[in-house]
C-alpha cells in the first residue's frame, strides 16, 4: 500500500477582515502600501466564540459530502493546530465525536504552525504505509486571530483563519505519491514567533496582561502574537533554497522537473524573492493568498485546492511543498498529484 492525497476541501469563516478596514483604522497606511507588502486584499476573521475545530469539521463536511469517502471510511485523525479548543483534551478526539467517525479510529493533534502541512503528510504517509491505517483524514485549523492585538498592524494585516481536511488513503500500487521528505528545526527562533504568556511557561494573571507600545506604534501584550519580521525573513532566506536543492538531491529531479512549487504562502514579498532566489519560473510558482492570507498550515492544502480548481495542477504533475516558519521548523516533500 502506498498513501496518496485523494481530495482536499477547505473552510473559511464568514467575517472578512479587507484592507478597506484596515485603512479606517490605520490611516497611516494606505491600500497600494498593504497590498504591495502582503500581497493579501482580505483575510478571514472567526467569531468570538468559533474555534479552530469547528473550522476544520466544517472542512472535514465537505470532504464527506462530496462523496470521496464517509466518516465511517476513516480509520486515523490528525488535527495539525497551534490554536486548540483547550489544553486537553485533545481537539481530535472531539473532532472525532463531531463528525461521527466511528471509534476505532486512532486520533491525535500535533502543535505545529507554517511547516505543519508537510509534516502532516509525512505522518499520514507513515501509518498507511506500515497498515497502521488506510483513511488518514488529516486536519489543518487555525485561529492565530485570537492571539492578534487589535492594534498591531505588523501581524493583522497578515494572519487569517481557516480549517482545511485532507483524504489521505491508502492504494494498491508500487509507485510512489508522496515523498521524500526533508525536515529540519532551529529552536534559537522561536523567539522570533510566539506567543510568550498562556502555557505553563508562563501563565497569564487574570488582572495582568497589561499591552504595551512598541518603538513601531503596535500595541500588544505578552498573550498575544509577536513576530519579528526580519529575522523571519532572513531565516527564510537562508533556510529554504538549501531545503530546496536537498530534495531535488534526494529525488534526482531538477527544478525544471517539477511541476508546480507550492510553498507556504507567508506573503507575496517573501515568497517572490524566494522564486527569484532559486530561478523558478512564475508560471510554475502557486501564489494564492491573496483572498485568505497568511492561515499558517491551512496555506498549502488550501493552495493546492485552488492550483487545481484552476487547472495548474493535473493528475501525474510532480508538486514540490516547502513549509517553513515559526519554531524554527521547515520541511519540504514531493507530492504526485492524483
Amino acid at each position: 500500500m502506498k498513501a496518496v492525497v485523494a481530495a482536499i476541501e477547505y473552510h473559511f469563516p464568514e467575517r472578512c477582515l479587507t484592507n478597506e478596514h484596515l485603512v479606517a483604522e490605520f490611516p497611516e497606511w494606505s491600500l497600494e502600501k498593504i497590498e504591495e507588502k502582503t500581497g493579501i486584499a482580505g483575510r478571514w476573521i472567526a467569531a468570538d466564540d468559533q474555534c479552530s475545530s469547528d473550522l476544520g469539521v466544517a472542512a472535514a463536511q465537505k470532504l464527506f459530502d462530496s462523496g470521496v469517502c464517509s466518516p465511517a471510511d476513516i480509520d486515523y485523525i490528525l488535527f495539525c493546530t497551534q490554536s486548540p479548543d483547550h489544553f486537553l483534551p485533545t481537539t481530535a478526539c472531539v473532532m472525532q465525536e463531531r463528525l461521527g467517525i466511528p471509534t476505532s479510529a486512532g486520533a491525535l493533534d500535533f502543535n505545529l504552525g507554517c511547516s505543519g502541512y508537510v509534516y502532516g503528510l509525512g505522518l499520514a504517509k507513515a501509518l498507511v504505509e506500515t497498515d497502521q491505517a488506510t483513511n488518514v483524514l488529516f486536519v489543518t485549523g487555525e485561529t492565530y486571530s485570537k492571539f492578534i492585538h487589535p492594534k498591531d498592524k505588523s501581524v493583522r494585516t497578515l494572519f487569517g483563519d481557516a480549517g482545511a481536511a485532507t483524504l489521505v488513503r491508502g492504494v494498491a500500487t508500487y509507485d510512489e505519491f508522496i515523498g521524500p521528505f526533508v525536515y529540519g528545526t532551529d529552536g534559537c527562533g522561536a523567539k522570533n514567533l510566539i506567543v510568550p504568556a498562556g502555557g505553563m511557561r508562563q501563565r497569564v494573571a487574570p488582572a495582568g496582561d497589561e499591552a504595551t507600545l512598541d518603538s513601531d506604534g503596535n500595541l500588544r501584550s505578552e498573550g498575544n502574537l509577536y513576530m519579528n519580521g526580519p529575522e523571519i525573513f532572513g531565516f527564510t532566506l537562508r533556510v529554504v533554497p538549501k531545503v530546496v536543492l536537498e530534495l531535488l538531491a534526494r529525488t534526482g529531479k531538477s527544478l525544471n522537473d517539477i511541476d508546480l512549487f507550492v510553498f507556504h504562502q507567508a506573503n507575496q514579498y517573501m515568497l517572490e524573492h524566494l522564486r527569484k532566489k532559486l530561478k523558478i519560473p512564475a508560471e510554475r510558482f502557486f501564489v494564492g493568498m491573496c483572498h485568505c492570507g497568511n492561515t499558517v498550515s491551512c496555506t498549502i492544502p488550501i493552495a493546492l485546492r485552488q492550483a487545481a480548481e484552476e487547472g495548474r495542477l493535473q493528475p501525474g504533475h510532480h508538486v514540490m511543498l516547502v513549509g517553513f516558519g515559526v519554531g524554527y521548523s521547515w520541511g519540504a516533500t514531493l507530492i504526485r498529484w492524483a
